[in-house]
């Protein structure tokens, strides 16, 4: 059972690869289990794009005994990400210089800053090693960070996502952060608490939703029926819900800002190739594609654990395209127990 929601806050400011400085950061985060005298029985969970703390809720199908993650087997630690708005520095929060919320003063954030931040938490908890860290779509991209940033990890799981953010998905993005910008209520991020862009946030949820998903599960669920008592098909009144169920719950500046952290996404920015980066990586890294992602197709799993010296992929059939990760728990706990309990070596798996 989780401790609830817990908050650090550091003392000295944080710097970001943009150079701005965050003056008393602070993550939040849950765990479950209990650390062991070395310290080192943790399993790291990173979140996706609009995700949280609870990884026990949105991961549910792979928590618990006998699972992938079983707090009576490992510490486990899901900490929110720099720039959201469930408790870590975010937009949504007071600046202690001004004492208003940053919203879009708040700065341009990478994938490396999270982990960045991360680490400094790790620190503080005296977290000597961890046994794996796993995350899927920008959870796998902080993972597969994590794996390169630090010599913690002893095992990694990347899910949906690849080497870097192509420009098919930096398109999407582009056209989510337009419908926010297009808002009335945005004016350069600086709106009231009163009147927040919602058209913009929603829409630019819907335009994700369909990113998520396949033609061949919009087709089973609303195929052309028409919803009752109004004017619209089922499958329009369902993305108007998913926008207004975003909306209720987050930020548009954090959208904005965790969007562009993940476009950033690129191991070999400012490194060297990516052989040279991923050559270096010698822990088992499991590498979960879907069969249906359209948005991070399985040809990017599939390079990704080629790159990697100790890489092995695997794959989840399923209809329901990137979402799919969140959704076929029974297939991720087929390939991810065994990949935990065997205590990987160097074995390169055969690709399947």
């Amino acid at each position: 059972m989780s401790k609830g929601i817990q908050q650090y806050k550091f003392k000295e400011p944080f710097v970001t690869e943009s150079g701005s400085a965050i003056s008393k950061p602070e993550v939040a985060y849950q765990t479950w289990g209990e650390l062991n005298k070395t310290r080192d029985n943790v399993i790291l969970v990173c979140h996706a794009l609009t995700g949280n703390t609870a990884a026990d809720e949105w991961f549910k199908g792979i928590w618990g005994k006998g699972k992938t993650l079983d707090p009576q087997q490992h510490f486990i630690i899901c900490p929110n990400v720099l720039g959201s708005c469930y408790g870590s520095s975010g937009p949504t929060s007071i600046n202690p210089e001004t004492s208003e919320p940053y919203r879009a003063d708040f700065p341009t954030i990478t994938i490396r800053d999270m982990v960045r931040l991360q680490q400094r938490l790790m620190d503080e908890l005296q977290i000597t090693g961890i046994e794996m860290v796993i995350g899927g779509s920008m959870g796998g991209m902080q993972a597969l960070e994590w794996a390169i940033m630090d010599d913690r990890p002893q095992s990694a799981v990347l899910i949906g996502m690849g080497k870097a953010h192509s420009p098919w998905a930096i398109g999407i993005s582009h056209a989510q952060r337009q419908a926010i910008y297009n808002d009335p209520n945005w004016k350069e991020g600086y709106y009231s608490e009163e009147h927040p862009p919602k058209e913009g946030l929603g829409l630019a949820r819907m335009i994700a939703m369909i990113s998520y998903r396949t033609d061949a599960d919009y087709e089973n669920k609303f195929g052309r029926e028409p919803q009752p008592e109004t004017d619209q098909y089922q499958v329009e009144s369902y993305l108007n819900y998913q926008g207004k169920k975003l909306v209720e719950r987050f930020d548009a500046v954090s959208y904005v800002r965790l969007t562009e952290a993940m476009d950033s996404h690129d191991i070999a920015r400012n490194r060297s190739s990516y052989r040279q980066v991923l050559g270096k990586i010698d822990i088992p890294v499991m590498v979960v594609g879907i069969d249906t992602d359209l948005l991070y197709p399985v040809q990017e799993q599939k390079e990704l654990a080629d790159l990697l010296p100790n890489g092995r992929y695997r794959l989840i059939q399923s209809e329901h395209g990137h979402d799919a990760f969140l959704i076929e728990f029974e297939q991720l706990n087929n390939i991810l127990v065994p990949f935990l309990t065997e205590k990987p070596t160097s074995t390169i798996y055969p690709q399947q």
